[in-house]
């Protein structure tokens, strides 16, 4: 059974930094594709940054030069690291696969204040 289990959300000022972070278990974490994602109140959830087996990242254009996905096979984690964070980055984020996502975890509370 995969289990994701995200941490490191809070409150923070504008303009401040969060370290997120995402262990999974339950799957083969090398050979996954892992990203984290986000949802708004009110809004869908959408893809914020992704990266491959082989390091390879991607990100969605609103956080472009802002955020910095990570991944440690050996502690089976993934991560985000948010500089420069805006109000509209509020959010609760999740992680998950990038193919085949698994149930989603319980996801961590991002909250910005201007």
């Amino acid at each position: 059974q995969v289990q994701l289990v995200e941490s490191g959300g809070g409150l923070v000022q504008a303009g401040g930094s969060l370290r997120l972070s995402c262990v999974a278990s339950g799957i083969i974490f090398a050979v996954n594709g892992m990203g984290w994602y986000r949802q708004a109140p009110g809004k869908q959830r959408e893809f914020v940054a992704g990266i491959t087996t082989g390091g390879t990242t991607v990100y969605t254009d609103s956080v472009k030069g802002r955020f910095t996905i990570s991944r440690d096979s050996a502690k089976s984690t993934v991560y985000l690291q948010m500089n420069s964070l805006k109000p509209e980055d509020t959010a609760v984020y999740y992680c998950n696969r990038l193919r085949d996502a698994a149930a989603w975890g319980q996801g961590t509370q991002v909250t910005v204040s201007s």
